[in-house]
């Protein structure tokens, strides 16, 4: 009697547990009868019939992240290249992703590696390097269309390294040095021919400024010598007019009768006659008074002589 009651209070004890349900937040939990899917449970606190009806799969509703194993691929080119991705997935739909297919995190696994090795192995190695965007977003269509029915939506696939084989590494930075290198001599020749440029178009300005500074230079030299020219012409013309003004008023003065006039007339002639004798570069001997008075007294014997001659006024009679 006493084991048939603890018997009892155990089986009540199980009852009572598998009667309250508790789900938990970002989780569902589909409900079954006798094995058949009747009802989806959100969080929270349900109550259930123990024995009758039963949890049929807990599915996280949050996204998940499924590592996608590393595999080797075979490019358009036939290039052997090792490639390993990720997926973000989320459920939508319990009920389809418990009973619509086996193992969903696997056979998305499997449906992501076929689709990776179909996308890729459509494209040449230079894409697959270039284009890893395009290479996730052609992924991304194609698996989310393919999980639909499974009430799952991926949200990204993401292309996380590729491989190329160690030769093909080796050529391509083989190639990247030689494309650089030439980059650098182009660069280098563009900077020697811009030298080269500016430096004939230094020269040509300064042939400019010199050709420009020479032209000035005669310019202001002619202007020079023109303007000298003129002042000299100008300077004999007032030096002519003086003497002949001179010589005007000595003639008016010897026609009045003024022989201190013929005096200094003679006089000036005299002394620049001597003058110019004496500058000339011919040996020469010269007998002439030294003391001035005996030059005043040539000058006036002339001057005696002129008025002689009836220059200095009326001739004498010979009785005078």
């Amino acid at each position: 009697m006493g084991a048939v009651a603890i018997i009892f209070l155990i089986f009540a004890a199980i009852t009572l547990w598998k009667l309250v349900v508790t789900v938990p937040q970002g989780k569902e939990y589909t409900i079954e009868r006798f094995g058949k899917y009747v009802a989806t449970y959100q969080p929270g606190l349900h109550f259930m019939v123990p024995y009758m009806y039963r949890i049929g799969r807990k599915l996280s509703m949050m996204e998940q992240v499924l590592d996608v194993p590393s595999q080797e691929v075979i490019t358009k080119d036939n290039a052997m290249v090792g490639v390993d991705g990720v997926v973000f997935f989320q459920i939508l739909d319990a009920p389809k992703a418990a009973y619509e297919v086996q193992q969903l995190e696997l056979a998305m696994m499997q449906l992501t590696m076929t689709n990776l090795r179909t996308v890729m192995g459509s494209m040449d190695l230079d894409e697959l390097l270039s284009q890893r965007d395009h290479i996730n977003t052609k992924l991304l269509s194609v698996v989310d269309a393919a999980t639909t029915p499974w009430g799952v939506k991926v949200t990204r696939v993401e292309i996380k390294d590729i491989r190329p084989p160690q030769d093909l590494v080796d050529s391509m930075a083989r190639q990247m040095k030689a494309e650089r290198d030439k980059r650098a001599n182009i660069l280098e020749a563009e900077g020697f021919r811009q030298a080269a440029i500016l430096k004939a178009e230094g020269e040509r300005q300064s042939q400019i400024l010199a050709a420009e500074g020479q032209k000035q230079e005669q310019i202001l030299y002619a202007e020079g010598r023109r303007e000298a020219a003129f002042r000299d012409a100008e300077a004999r013309e007032r030096e002519a007019e003086a003497e002949a003004k001179a010589t005007m008023m000595v003639s008016q003065a010897i026609a009045k009768g003024d022989v201190q006039a013929l005096n200094y007339f003679v006089a000036t002639k005299y002394i620049e006659s001597l003058t110019k004798f004496a500058a000339s570069p011919n040996e020469k001997l010269v007998f002439m008074p030294l003391e001035a008075g005996s030059v005043i007294g040539a000058i006036g014997g002339i001057a005696e002589l002129a008025k002689n001659a009836g220059i200095g006024g009326a001739p004498k009679s010979p009785a005078a």
